[in-house]
């Protein structure tokens, strides 16, 4: 069965390309409910803890993307960190860590994603630097996702960083001007559906073999 596997992912954004091409995906993340998965397509919205999760047997696994909370690390947040103290920082490298040595392990083409922040301090520098805008071309609605928000990437095991396919920037910094609510986070961290889009073209083998040919 061959599937996609994406960690800590609540929207299933990044999923989206690849099961409407056929792909099994898994969406990996504690929000999710705990007593039952959901199912959308060929989308599986199942709970789980990064650092002890595991796919089914048998899957030929051959794209993973992880999502690691960026919450204590991002650098939107900076002037909390002191506060916060080493615990919360502990927290989040120890999730990151899970999702890089999972996505390691699967031998697929990955990337991880988080916002500019402290990881880069910790974890190396990224591989590749993103904004929405960049992809927005091939979003669901390009006016929408017409905004800046710097974003880092590690990647491996071969994966391929997509072309841009750009729109002007004209919403700015909108992530900065969204007001507080209680799902403020998630909002600020769903995956633009155009950077979606062009991973998934750059990366799908079987698009990739057709490519070749």
């Amino acid at each position: 069965m061959t599937a996609a596997i994406f960690l800590c992912d609540l929207t299933g954004n990044m999923a989206r390309p690849w099961a409407e091409a056929g792909y099994d995906c898994w969406c990996v993340d504690v929000q999710h409910s705990i007593r039952r998965d959901r199912q959308e397509g060929r989308i599986r919205f199942v709970w789980g803890d990064v650092r002890s999760w595991c796919p089914p047997a048998g899957l030929d696994i051959a794209f993973v993307a992880a999502f690691p909370p960026c919450t204590h690390v991002s650098g939107s947040g900076a002037r909390d960190w002191r506060r916060k103290g080493h615990g919360l920082l502990v927290d989040s490298l120890e999730l990151f860590t899970a999702c890089e040595v999972a996505a390691s392990w699967s031998g697929a083409p990955y990337c991880i994603e988080n916002p500019v922040g402290a990881l880069s301090s910790h974890m190396g520098q990224p591989t590749h630097w993103f904004e929405p805008w960049h992809f927005a071309q091939l979003a669901d609605d390009p006016a929408a996702e017409a905004y800046t928000k710097k974003t880092a990437l590690w990647t491996g095991n071969g994966f391929v960083m997509p072309d841009r396919r750009p729109v002007e920037p004209t919403l700015g910094s909108k992530m900065h001007l969204m007001p507080p609510s209680d799902d403020r986070a998630n909002l600020r961290s769903a995956t633009p559906t155009g950077f979606a889009r062009a991973v998934f073209m750059a990366n799908a083998p079987h698009l990739k073999a057709r490519a070749a040919a």
